[in-house]
């Protein structure tokens, strides 16, 4: 997607809830604090694009940051204040979350079938290296409540990905209504991997606007 993008100064953000230490997984919080940090570096204008469970600490970490222009949500959590990633899904796991406890650490995911669940459009090679490059992910960071709501003060966009193995379209479409404007794809739940340029396209109309 970055290759995608010449001319666009992209920064990108790595999630503290996620990685390949258990031990050393942040949760919800830390990560919205991180994203916070990020946009603060750049200055401004910035438009943030928040991808599936990125869209919650992303909602949280900038409802009063004056630098961002707006916030994309591309198949992602665009939650309400008092909402988690879990109770927003009726408080129900996911049927592809793999739970993993260890004595000092407590409950972390993996996904049952990433390929099938993140891939489903991705070429083969692609999809089978994306997959093992995923780590653990902080199931307490599925059950944090949003205390801040970025996308009620900062105008949001919402790409729904119409193939999508993770979070159901139907589910994108109640997420939508909360966004100022809906975009579409039809693509799996990772466009930025199966089509680049497509999502490239929308990215760089989102930074055209006034």
């Amino acid at each position: 997607l970055i290759d995608d993008l010449p001319g666009i100064d992209v920064h990108t953000v790595a999630l503290t809830s996620c990685g390949d230490d258990p031990k050393a997984l942040g949760d919800m919080y830390s990560d919205a604090a991180a994203i916070r940090a990020a946009v603060e570096a750049i200055g401004g204008p910035v438009v943030v694009v928040a991808h599936s469970y990125g869209g919650v600490p992303t909602t949280q970490a900038l409802a009063d940051a004056s630098n961002v222009k707006s916030i994309v949500y591309l198949a992602a959590f665009q939650l309400d204040a008092g909402d988690s990633l879990l109770s927003s899904a009726g408080g129900d796991p996911a049927l592809w979350w793999e739970f993993h406890r260890q004595e000092g650490v407590g409950d972390f995911l993996t996904v049952a079938n990433p390929v099938e669940v993140f891939y489903g459009d991705v070429d083969s090679s692609v999809a089978e290296k994306a997959a093992a490059a995923l780590g653990y992910q902080s199931y307490a960071a599925t059950t944090q409540k949003l205390t801040a709501v970025a996308w009620q003060t900062i105008p949001s966009t919402y790409i729904i990905c119409e193939a999508d193995g993770a979070i159901p379209p139907f589910v994108q479409e109640l997420f939508a209504k909360r966004a100022d404007r809906t975009l579409r794809l039809n693509s799996s739940h990772s466009p930025f991997l199966s089509q680049p340029s497509a999502l490239a396209q929308l990215i760089r109309h989102e930074l055209s606007l006034p």
